[in-house]
């Protein structure tokens, strides 16, 4: 390693003070300079952080945005989200490969670019989309791709192919960005204009146990999809007896078809930190966290000035309002491409430095989380429902929605649909008033929920979205008559088997033997006894997986099983004479061709025939 490279490295360590704890900083402060973490370099983080260097190699191969081989100067990851392949990404990569002379996972001779796929980038609702470096390309279609390559072919600056910002904050001179809000619909609750910072200021004439209560009786659950009760979560957390107390923002929004929190980070930054106040205030904690993902790197410097200004107006740091018992800030802890990471014990192993592997339960967060104190970790939505709760009441919150499923909910909406964005809802809406104000007039599958989520049919459009019937992160995808639902299945076993930290043996090998199972279906060589297969496996994953992944990791099959049975009865069929349809001898041979360098004379119909 030559001496500059070591100083660069030294610096980063030193800009965190040598601490271990803040690795996923170190880490990006040295990828970002070097374009790679190399071997070298882990020995010497290792060293000044008072680790070992395995443990720095750890962290570096779980992170897709970390490598230990140099990335281009400038990378270029295109989005394999199943609404970008629908929507042409496939034809944009071939142009990408075509234009640079390389393929998705290889860097160009000169080091200049290096070409990759990544998940769901929070991007489906203006597909395809590309980051480049930091900065969003959307709307891609192979005509652009020369354009934007030869603009960085010129500049070697992704600055540069900036033209028209989107609306809103989009346009902010700290984001600069070629993204669109597309609210479609706005709401009473989160999309509307309100002053944030009057729920906090209500929040601060009560006591914490009186803004828990507060919570508590407005029924607020969790949007992340769990549904857990927030004001319950919050007591648990204020209850354990601790010395310090934190609270985190899970704005790790990896989930595929997902943009809502993106939106509210760029247009509603003050009522998500005010949220994140008021529940420290709440539970007693002096230290906040806000996970960004990778992905949205993009939003980091808006942000860090929005926590500056909110500094200066005395809403965080020491005496908040002229509460000089109440002291209380927040910072940002970049993320790096890992969607195992919106997992909540998962993320605090991430902002502990470590790889974002889950946590055995118990104990659960809220009695031992982020360095072993109470740990409260909500998503976006979830906080930044809080200050208009306790600007508006309890009551008034309670109004909207359901028994069960309390206020509104964020719904990002894309696919095969005219028009794709943010609908902010009550609970309880039904799928098919959804599909009606989204232009989705020929739906004939629809993603709720994500990836984890279900896959339902037409049939179900009837249903409600709210936790007593279908309950939802937010993700709703649309696919039309036209699409292979068993293809949108096979995606999202994909995903799950790319995404998993392989700690549990249920999900690093499971989800394989589930994807294999869907495949053989899907090609035709499935009897009924795969069905029943695909259902006892899948149980087995879910009793015996350690986190939410493996949970539901299996619904992708189990959904579409469930609700397009006529799919797989037209796949499968009984095979006369025991024989096994899924049992291709000639493929079964093949290694054993290489391995003895001839072919077979018995079983080998080409035999004889010139190579």
């Amino acid at each position: 390693m030559d001496n500059d490279n070591a100083t660069l490295i030294k610096q980063a360590c030193a800009d965190y003070d040598n601490d271990p704890r803040r690795m996923m900083d170190i880490l990006w402060q040295v990828q970002d300079k070097l374009r790679c973490i190399d071997g070298d370099a882990m020995s010497l983080i290792a060293a000044l952080t008072g680790t070992y260097r395995v443990e720095v190699e750890g962290v570096v191969s779980f992170y897709a945005f970390f490598s230990d081989k140099r990335k281009g100067d400038i990378t270029i990851r295109l989005c394999d989200d199943i609404v970008d392949r629908h929507a042409g990404a496939q034809a944009v990569a071939e142009a990408f490969s075509d234009a640079l002379g390389i393929q998705p996972g290889e860097t160009s001779a000169d080091g200049a670019f290096s070409l990759e796929f990544t998940p769901c980038i929070g991007m489906c609702d203006q597909a395809p989309a590309v980051l480049i470096n930091d900065v969003v390309v959307t709307r891609l279609t192979p005509a652009k791709v020369k354009n934007i390559l030869r603009t960085l072919r010129k500049t070697k600056d992704p600055q540069t192919l900036i033209g028209k910002t989107g609306d809103g904050a989009n346009s902010h001179p700290l984001v600069q960005a070629m993204v669109r809000n597309n609210i479609r619909q706005p709401g009473p609750v989160l999309l509307t204009d309100a002053n944030p910072d009057q729920g906090l200021q209500a929040a601060l004439q009560l006591s914490p146990l009186e803004v828990i209560a507060q919570v508590e009786e407005s029924l607020l659950r969790g949007r992340g999809g769990a549904g857990f009760p927030t004001g319950r979560k919050w007591r648990l957390a204020a209850n354990t007896p601790a010395e310090e107390r934190y609270v985190i923002c899970n704005a790790d929004e990896g989930e595929p078809g997902t943009f809502k929190d993106r939106v509210l980070l760029t247009e509603k930054p003050d009522l998500l930190f005010a949220g994140m106040t008021i529940a420290a205030y709440a539970v007693g904690a002096r230290h906040g966290i806000l996970y960004l993902r990778g992905e949205y790197r993009y939003l980091r410097a808006y942000l860090e000035a929005t926590l500056q200004r909110r500094r200066e107006q005395n809403l965080l740091g020491a005496g908040i309002l002229g509460r000089d018992d109440f002291s209380f800030d927040i910072r940002i802890q970049m993320g790096a491409g890992a969607y195992i990471c919106g997992e909540e014990s998962s993320l605090i192993s991430s902002c502990e430095g470590k790889r974002g592997e889950p946590k055995n339960r118990p104990p659960f967060p809220v009695q031992s989380g982020y360095l072993g104190h109470p740990t409260v970790v909500n998503n976006v939505e979830t906080l930044s429902c809080v200050p208009r709760i306790m600007e508006q009441g309890a009551p008034w919150f309670r109004g909207m929605g359901t028994t069960g499923s309390s206020g509104t909910k964020l719904l990002s909406v894309s696919g095969d649909c005219v028009r794709p964005g943010i609908y902010e809802i009550a609970f309880g809406v039904t799928l098919a008033e959804i599909l009606t104000q989204a232009g989705a007039q020929d739906a004939a599958a629809i993603v709720v929920g994500g990836a984890s989520g279900q896959i339902v049919g037409r049939t179900e459009f009837h249903r409600r979205l709210c936790f007593e019937d279908l309950a939802s992160a937010g993700a709703i995808v649309c696919f039309n008559s036209s699409r292979n639902i068993l293809e949108a299945a096979a995606y999202y076993m994909d995903f799950f088997i790319e995404e998993s930290c392989g700690y549990c043996t249920p999900c690093r090998v499971g989800n394989v033997f589930l994807k294999k199972g869907l495949e053989k279906i899907m090609h035709g060589e499935g009897e009924p006894e795969d069905l029943d297969y695909l259902r006892s496996l899948s149980d087995t994953i879910i009793a015996t997986s350690r986190c939410g992944l493996g949970h539901t990791s299996p619904n992708p099959i189990l959904s579409t099983m469930e609700y397009f049975p006529l799919v797989y009865s037209a796949m499968v069929k009984e095979r006369p004479g025991g024989m096994q349809a899924g049992f291709n001898i000639q493929k079964a041979l093949d290694e054993a061709r290489i391995i003895a360098k001839r072919r077979s004379l018995i079983y080998d119909p080409a035999y004889g025939d010139k190579e």
